[in-house]
């Protein structure tokens, strides 16, 4: 690997006891974590959704229109990334947010030989404002930047999910964590552990995706050097 992108969840970043949207701690672990994965000469990308701040289905039971609903979810992310942002420049990680919604008072506009040259000097480089448009989720937005910059792998990290299973473990207490997986077994089977739409617009290129838990932030680190975390999908044979 040379250049990676992970997505977080929101709900990562959060204190769930307090119910605070952020938690100093969290934000210090994976800023740390990436600091150390960059250290070992990886080039790192970030995508951060906003599951902490605001979800679809509260804009569905106070009456706010869909698309209407989806550009809040987006400047939801402009908030994490800021955080963020400010969390790796306290580990001293020189950083750069680029944004698909124009707020220059606060972040670049995301151009994407920008945020190629950004990563080439050293910079972490964190993707927020979603794709741009209404109706498409951060995972799609991590699919699409990973091909754009020519990313080698997405780290998916979800919140108190292990990685793909055969049956919703919530609904099957006998679901069976699936190790490795073909894009095209993740559309067959309709394995929902992410958005499909994100698997279809990378199911014909060379790019890994990991998916593994980030209930515990320490995992982030692991996944990067542990190859038996979580679940790998990827084109063709397994």
């Amino acid at each position: 690997m040379k250049r990676i992108v992970i997505k977080l969840s929101g709900e990562a970043l959060a204190n769930t006891q307090e119910k605070t949207i952020l938690e100093a701690t969290h934000l210090s672990t994976v800023a740390k974590a990436i600091k150390t994965i960059q250290g070992e000469g990886l080039e790192v990308a970030v995508v951060i959704g906003a599951g902490n701040i605001w979800r679809g289905k509260l804009a569905k039971s106070i009456g706010i229109e869909s698309s209407t609903a989806d550009y809040m979810g987006m400047l939801g992310t402009i908030i994490n990334s800021l955080a963020l942002q400010s969390a790796l420049e306290n580990e001293g990680v020189q950083c750069r947010v680029l944004s698909s919604i124009h707020v220059e008072q606060v972040a670049e506009n995301y151009i994407r030989r920008r945020a190629i040259r950004h990563l080439e000097k050293g910079r972490v480089v964190i993707f927020a404002g979603g794709t741009g448009s209404p109706y498409f989720s951060t995972d799609t937005t991590a699919s699409l930047r990973a091909m754009e910059i020519h990313a080698d792998t997405i780290f998916m990290a979800k919140n108190g999910v292990s990685g793909v299973y055969d049956s919703d473990p919530k609904v099957n207490a006998n679901a069976k964590l699936i190790k490795h997986l073909t894009f095209d077994e993740m559309l067959n089977k309709k394995l929902a552990v992410m958005d499909l739409t994100a698997v279809s617009l990378i199911k014909d290129s060379p790019i890994v995706i990991r998916v593994f838990d980030m209930k515990d932030t320490k995992n982030l680190l692991q996944v990067i050097k542990d190859q038996s975390i979580g679940t790998t999908i990827q084109k063709g044979a397994k």
